[in-house]
Order: structure tokens, then sequence, then C-alpha cells
């Protein structure tokens, strides 16, 4: 009887790895596998990148830092779409894209940028301190908002896009007054629910957007290269790209509206 139930458990697991043997080829190859967790680790880079800005923040090097923000800004753009075209999601679906895009950015588009702000002595002191916690407590919530896009895929106000707020502060260099009520002002404007364009996927004139992005990269490398010390023109221009990213829906509407 034992031989016989040996037997029985034999041809058994022999079964079950026939099955599996068969079951193989629908699994993701190694290959594939790595590839997909590969972006995973890309897209971890730009905390390391933060990390590395954050070190240039602490020298005071502000140009420096809005570089190392740069990169951080272009893995942001490009892990997206090479993860859809691995199919990461579902290749690897142990690990949430989406969780750990959000953690980066919460350090490459808040946490750094705020230092920045607090610290660059841009603002009043009395109010520096206050208005950085601000930043960041309203941006953790704003970031964990599932209203935070709307279904056309513009944001719901202000976007905590505090690497942006920074780059403009240290660009008009306005008296500290005046830059602790911008401030203050995008800190209320993150509940308030107007729309802001979405640079990339937003379709409506996504032609438009695209070429005034590149021309506001071209000029933002440049304002960099020369540690923020350039001419009213490109001040103006780099102005209109701002407001042409945070009204323009407005705008628009209201041009229907009149139609």
């Amino acid at each position: 009887m034992a031989y016989v139930q040996t037997g029985l458990v034999l041809i058994a697991e022999a079964m079950d790895t026939q099955m599996d043997t068969q079951q193989d080829p629908l699994k993701p190859r190694p290959v594939v596998r790595a590839a997909a967790f590969s972006v995973h680790i890309f897209t971890a880079f730009g905390a390391a990148i933060a990390l590395l800005a954050m070190l240039e923040a602490v020298r005071e090097h502000w140009a420096a830092m809005f570089q190392w923000l740069g990169v951080a800004l272009i893995i942001d753009a490009i892990d997206g779409p090479i993860a859809r075209r691995l199919d990461v999601k579902n290749v690897q679906p142990n690990w949430s894209g989406d969780v750990l895009d959000l953690v980066v950015d919460f350090v490459t588009y808040v946490f750094v940028p705020a230092y920045a702000i607090v610290a660059s002595g841009l603002l009043l002191p009395v109010a520096a301190p206050l208005l950085g916690v601000a930043i960041i407590v309203t941006s953790a919530l704003y970031f964990a908002d599932l209203r935070m896009k709307a279904d056309d895929n513009h944001f719901r106000g202000f976007p905590a896009l505090w690497n942006a707020a920074a780059f403009y502060l240290f660009l008009l260099h306005w008296p500290p007054l005046w830059s602790t009520l911008l401030v203050a002002a995008l800190v209320v404007l993150t509940f308030v629910p107007f729309h802001v364009l979405h640079p990339v996927r937003v379709v409506r004139l996504r032609w438009l957007t695209m070429s005034l992005i590149a021309i506001w990269a071209v000029l933002g490398l440049y304002v960099l290269d020369m540690d923020f010390r350039v001419g009213t023109g490109v001040t103006l221009a780099l102005c209109a790209i701002a407001l042409w990213i945070s009204f323009s829906d407005a705008l628009i509407r209201l041009a229907r509206s009149f139609a």
C-alpha cells in the first residue's frame, strides 16, 4: 500500500510539473520582467536626483539645484511612456508605479523647492517658515486628492508645481513682501477648482502647448546658465508661457461663452 501511495504522489507531482511547464509560456519571460522592473528603478532615480538638488540648495547653488530638478523633470516626463510601452503594470503587478511616481514627484516638485523658497531669503523672514509648512502640508493633501485631475486631464487648482513657482521667484526676484503674497496665494489656489493645463495630456491645442514648452525649456536653460541674470525680454516670454499654462482654459471657456 505504501508503494501505491508513493506512486500516486509522484504521478500527481509530475502532472503538476507538466501543467506548470505548459503555463510558463503565458508568464512574462525573465528578461521581460527585468526590463519592466528597470523602469521602476529609472523612476526611483528621480528621488536620488532630488537628493543631489537638495545638496546644491544647502550650498545655496540655486542654478545648479534647478538643473538637477530639470533632470528629474525629464525622468518624470519619459518614464510613463516607457512604462506603458513595456506594459509594466501587468508585467510587474506587485510594484505600483503610480505610488512610486507620487513619492518621487513629492520630493522633486514640492520638498526640495519648498526648502529653496524658505531658505533663499526671498520671503519675509517671519512668514517664510510658516509658508514652508503650508506648502508641504497642502501639497501632500493635493497629491492624495483623487479629484486632482479633471476628466479632460486639466489639473484642478494650483497643481503643487512648486519647482516652477520657485523658478519664477528666483527669476523675478520681487521684494520679499510681494513674493510672500504670491506664495500665500498659490497655497490658497491649491484648493480653488480652476483648471490648469497639463502640458502633455490635454489634447486641445496640444501643438501650441508643446511648442511653448519647447521654447520655455530653451529659455529656462539660458536663465540657469546666466544664473538668473537675464534681460526683460526673456523674463516676459517665460511669464507669458506660465500665464498660458495657468489660465488658458479659463480664457477659452470665457471666449466660448460669448461666442
